[in-house]
């Protein structure tokens, strides 16, 4: 080789050098984690927004009714006003009994969406309990815990919530929760039992064990925290059914007894004026469906992102 040719290599060799290493910068500053991915997918899409308003506002709705009406849901009944049309300060008029629509369903959505967040709340610790307990000291304790979940699976949560609501003496809000989520983990269960016996075959996991970390600490410390990804998905779908599930037993007149005032409730009460004041029945049932939907759409979407094949494919 030349010398200048020896010169021009050696100048080369520090600008590819140089390349090299701003090429290892910008690829650790595109490192990021699975939610961090999750959420530059998610800004990106109008559903997502749209749901997470609404979300936000029946939130705001079920816990301070009082920002959104002045009217009290039941002090400001007056029989001469049933099945009236909107009035100033009643904007979407009167039912049967002369109470204003707007005021039940704004003190409505606290009823309605507390017991779906209650009924997902014990749904899903038992369906992380169950499910993480099988999977991770399997054999016999799997096998058991198992055949428990695929009972509770085949027993549909509305006919269970039938049964305990026909059959205790006192009903509240915290029954019809226990009711209904009380029969509706074994989905849960399965998801956390699969995704758990995905991660404690990682390297870490068997490593801790090795080096003599206790099975339940080791659980705690890293199984569980790496497997919970879809349980927050699972848990907003499962919100969506719940507060769906209140409504029907509500609507079958074996929900929450009067004068608990629900979205349910008022469907069932609005039902024998449908001809004559629709809208008592169309306005709670909207309140209902757009909750709902909005709900299960926002679990939808998370699902989406946080699958990379899912985000791939798009």
């Amino acid at each position: 080789m030349s010398r200048d040719a020896q010169k021009n290599a050696h100048d080369v060799a520090p600008v590819e050098t140089t390349t090299v290493v701003v090429d290892e910068v910008r690829v650790s500053e595109k490192r990021s984690t699975l939610w961090l991915d999750a959420w530059r997918d998610l800004r990106k899409r109008p559903l997502f927004w749209i749901s997470l308003a609404l979300v936000a506002v029946f939130a705001l709705l079920a816990a301070w009714p009082g920002l959104f009406t002045p009217v009290a849901p039941a002090a400001g009944c007056q029989l001469g006003s049933s099945n009236a049309g909107p009035a100033p300060g009643h904007p979407l008029g009167f039912t049967r009994q002369g109470c204003d629509v707007w005021a039940r369903i704004a003190w409505g959505a606290r009823t309605s969406i507390m017991v779906g967040l209650l009924a997902t709340v014990i749904s899903t610790v038992l369906g992380v309990v169950m499910g993480t307990i099988a999977a991770f000291y399997g054999g016999w304790v799997d096998s058991l815990l198992s055949r428990v979940g695929d009972i509770f699976f085949t027993i549909p949560y509305i006919i269970a919530g039938i049964v305990v609501m026909s059959v205790m003496p006192v009903k509240n809000e915290f029954i019809l929760a226990f009711a209904i989520g009380g029969f509706a983990w074994a989905s849960t269960a399965r998801i956390v039992r699969a995704e758990v016996l995905r991660v404690k075959q990682s390297d870490y996991v068997i490593a801790s064990i090795a080096l003599g970390m206790s099975r339940f600490r080791t659980l705690v410390v890293h199984v569980l925290p790496n497997a919970l990804t879809p349980v927050t998905v699972v848990a907003t779908i499962t919100l969506g059914h719940s507060i769906v599930a209140e409504a029907t037993l509500s609507w079958l007149g074996i929900g929450l007894p009067h004068p608990t005032i629900s979205w349910g409730a008022d469907i069932s009460e609005a039902q024998t004026a449908i001809h004559t004041a629709p809208g008592s029945l169309i306005w709670p049932s909207l309140a209902l469906g757009l909750t709902v939907l909005a709900f299960i759409t926002l679990g939808e979407l998370l699902r989406d992102a946080l699958d990379p094949k899912a985000r791939a494919q798009r």
